[in-house]
């Protein structure tokens, strides 16, 4: 028989929903009858294309004696960890308490019957091994552990609990110090002298996450400085990256992480929040190099999430898998005499395009091939005795053909929660890709999104819903949710200067401020209405995305450049300070943070276009704003003379000149005289960089040590 998690809309928790474990979701009933039995919590969080969430649910919570000793001794709740951030979040810090700075999903906590953690792990075996007890055993020790030894066991929570409160309510509590640039100079100094310089990333240790928030701020950082050394560190790895196993070689997009140093063998699933965010880290990256590569990477990626991960009414799916057919990668793993057989008598140089996805016959994952490009075209086409012309011609037919066979495979499940705060982000990529790339599809894809996110993922009351399946919406929003659909939304605006979603974003920001914010700087995770825990989550540091609070000060800057309201600034301000010193010492943990502070440093540069868009002239002026890397401009557009109420108000007051369109570019609220041409535009735009800073004394990048890393809980997390 079905248990409690039939009634769910998460896929995750539908996965469970035939256990014979007696699952609980989340909620009043689940709580009050462990406390009316006195009866100890399992709690179980994992989300639905994780690997060895899977492997524990067959190992375990699909055995039948397992099952019936789960339900005996406790009361079992099961949490999909996307669906409930802030759950996940407070139980996270638990189990990293517990192991050392170590922790993952699925996540195991064990908690007392009114919700506080005693014990925490991660995956566990149905048997010992890998140096691990099995299931049966930990959970023996902690059911023995609250029988006979309650008083232990209440000190352990209450101590744990009063820590988890302390640092989530006083954050780092560090001495405010001076914001200057100095702060950005040394996060990129401390964030080149981590990077990989063989295999590329931000880390040589392994396993590899993409971390595109810190190569965007270096990015950032090479625009304002002209450091050659920070854009080779992010061009090498974006390349790195999209030639490995850890890119989708026939279909576009990216998987969640490389287990390996060498960005080949990854962990299958493809999250919506990783493709977004390289997406338009991509972007820029054409922006900056016109490297053509750059830009093929993106228009593959964002195609991929147009044709597999869009719903019919603009929303973007959460993930997908990483198992199919019972095996992780089958789905995207190939044989070496699969693809002979597919191959023969359609090109002529067979040999040569599997050198180049560096396929063997004995493979390179479990006897399968992970295509990746193991080698320049040319040189493959050199040792083949072929034109690169030809060359490319022969990869560019075998991938058409492997990708329609790759169709007629079972493929991955798929997630098809929307998550609202995925959805921004994934909104902000294509409203920006749209007016880089002169796509109309994108552009399209993002209205429907927004549009689809402010009717289907908002209330009447105007506030935003977390997730969204078969029409059911009913988890609060939380601030990651709003931080990223303003960002979106402000993206959009400037793809299609249409007034109405600038409005929604100033909106949803106001909520934030009176909803969400914290007393001494910064802001909680939930609004002050939210289900009350054991504590009040408030996570300052990224993690495999932009923590809440970081992506919110950034978009309350941005929102300053576009209205002048000095108290957008303030509230950014406030976070800013209370981190001090740890924005530079941390770069990993806080690349979003100096994103933000990076604007308030070196100042938005406002720009106030008027005229009609289907002028010539104003289209020169537009091409010259859009089509280059300008991570500091803000872009406002009146197609005509805008008046005092103008909206965003940067364009008020603002005039045609002599009948004909105008750009007028603000810093800091001053303004230099309009310009009626491009190249005029250009002349205040593209203006030198301000030189970096060189190293320390004695210090290169080779100089740190490989096995160098952050403090425990600083790196992204992901499975066991």
């Amino acid at each position: 028989m079905a248990n409690r998690l039939q009634h769910e809309t998460s896929p995750y928790l539908l996965q469970h929903a035939n256990n014979p474990v007696d699952w609980y979701p989340w909620g009043p009933e689940a709580l009050e009858t462990a406390q009316e039995q006195d009866t100890p919590v399992l709690l179980s969080i994992g989300y639905s294309a994780c690997h060895w969430c899977h492997v524990m649910e067959r190992e375990s919570f699909e055995d039948p004696d397992i099952a019936a000793y789960m339900n005996a001794h406790f009361i079992n709740i099961k949490v999909d960890r996307e669906e409930r951030p802030d759950i996940d979040d407070i139980y996270m810090q638990a189990t990293l308490a517990f192991n050392r700075g170590s922790g993952g999903w699925p996540m195991t906590v064990f908690l007392t019957p009114d919700g506080r953690p005693f014990h925490a792990g991660t995956y566990y075996p149905p048997e010992p091994r890998y140096g691990m007890p099995s299931f049966q055993q930990v959970m023996e020790a902690a059911a023995h552990a609250f029988q006979t030894r309650r008083k232990e066991v209440e000190r352990t929570a209450r101590t744990l609990s009063a820590d988890l409160t302390r640092n989530m309510l006083e954050g780092l509590s560090a001495e405010p110090e001076m914001l200057a640039v100095s702060l950005l100079d040394d996060a990129a100094q401390n964030l080149i002298r981590r990077t990989d310089p063989v295999h590329g990333g931000l880390t040589r240790a392994k396993p590899k996450f993409p971390n595109p928030v810190n190569l965007e701020l270096l990015l950032r950082y090479h625009k304002a400085t002209g450091s050659q050394e920070a854009a080779q560190v992010v061009l090498f790895t974006l390349r790195k990256m999209a030639q490995g196993g850890i890119y989708d070689q026939l279909g576009g997009g990216f998987h969640r992480y490389s287990v390996d140093e060498r960005w080949l063998v990854p962990h299958f699933e493809k999250m919506l929040y990783d493709n977004a965010l390289l997406a338009r880290v991509y972007l820029h990256a054409w922006q900056l190099s016109n490297d053509v590569f750059f830009r093929e990477i993106v228009e593959d990626t964002l195609d991929y999430v147009l044709r597999e991960m869009t719903g019919p009414g603009g929303g973007f799916y959460s993930t997908q898998d990483a198992d199919s057919e019972g095996e992780e990668g089958r789905f995207f793993v190939w044989s070496d005499a699969e693809l002979r057989d597919a191959l023969n008598g359609i090109i002529d140089n067979v040999n040569a395009v599997l050198a180049y996805w560096g396929v063997t016959p004995e493979g390179n994952f479990e006897g399968r091939n992970i295509l990746h490009v193991a080698d320049m075209i040319e040189r493959v086409a050199i040792r083949h005795g072929l034109s690169v012309e030809q060359m490319r011609d022969d990869v560019s037919t075998a991938r058409t053909l492997l990708f329609t066979l790759r169709k007629n495979r079972v493929p991955p499940g798929r997630d098809e929660k929307i998550v609202t705060a995925w959805n921004g982000m994934m909104l902000a990529a294509f409203a920006e890709a749209a007016r880089v790339l002169g796509h109309d599809d994108y552009r399209q894809a993002a209205q429907d999104n927004a549009a689809f996110l402010l009717s289907e993922l908002s209330g009447q009351d105007g506030r935003l819903r977390r997730t969204c399946r078969d029409g059911q919406s009913k988890i609060n929003g939380y601030l990651e949710d709003y931080a990223h659909v303003i960002d979106g939304l402000l993206e959009l605006y400037q793809t299609t200067f249409e007034t109405r979603w600038f409005v929604e974003a100033e909106q949803l920001a106001e909520i934030v401020l009176t909803r969400f914010r914290a007393k001494d700087g910064g802001f909680y995770d939930t609004s002050d209405d939210h289900e009350e825990l054991i504590v009040r989550p408030r996570n300052l540091q990224d993690n495999a995305t932009p923590s809440g609070n970081a992506m919110m000060a950034y978009v309350l800057m941005r929102l300053t450049g576009f209205t002048g309201e000095t108290r957008y600034e303030e509230a950014a301000l406030n976070l800013y300070r209370s981190l001090g010193s740890s924005l530079s010492e941390y770069p990993m943990a806080f690349g979003e943070m100096l994103v933000g502070l990076e604007l308030y440093l070196r100042r938005p540069v406002e720009i106030a276009l008027i005229g009609d868009p289907k002028d010539a002239r104003l289209r020169a002026m537009l091409d010259v704003v859009q089509q280059a890397y300008r991570p500091l401009a803000l872009v406002a557009l009146s197609p005509k003379d805008a008046d005092g109420t103008a909206n965003p108000p940067l364009l008020r007051t603002r005039t045609l000149r002599d009948g004909g369109p105008a750009a007028y570019v603000c810093e800091n609220f001053v303004c230099a005289a309009p310009v009626t041409t491009a190249e005029a535009l250009a002349a205040l735009l593209d203006r030198p960089p301000e030189p970096p800073p060189g190293p320390p004394p004695g210090m290169r990048r080779i100089d740190v040590p490989d096995d160098e890393e952050a403090p425990d809980g600083f790196e992204p997390l992901d499975e066991a």
